[in-house]
């Protein structure tokens, strides 16, 4: 995970470094050039866009299989999981009481 966070950090620090060299050549660029860089970064900003919303995607699959094997090991284990919660509870009570 740490990688891949890495690379998409990266990935758009690459994407937003030619946004702005294009944004600012289209700056100092009239009609059909100007045009162009543009459209160029509108297309940048749109993949950006895409990709944003592809790992999204993926987020939320992985919440939502995280979710279901913890709803799977609760139903599995109700006692486990009733000693955890109480132990939590007790270190909790236990830290808020302290202050």
């Amino acid at each position: 995970m740490e990688i891949s966070r890495e690379s998409l950090l990266d990935d758009f620090s690459a994407m937003l470094t030619e946004a702005e060299d294009l944004l600012r050549r289209a700056g100092n660029e009239t009609g059909e050039r100007a045009k162009d860089l543009r459209a160029q970064v509108e297309a940048k900003l749109l993949g950006a866009k895409l990709r944003l919303q592809e790992l999204e995607g993926e987020a939320m699959d992985r919440a939502k299989a995280a979710a279901r094997y913890t709803d799977d090991y609760v139903h599995d284990n109700p006692w486990v999981s009733i000693g955890a919660a109480a132990a939590a509870g007790f270190v909790l009570g236990l830290l808020v009481n302290r202050r």
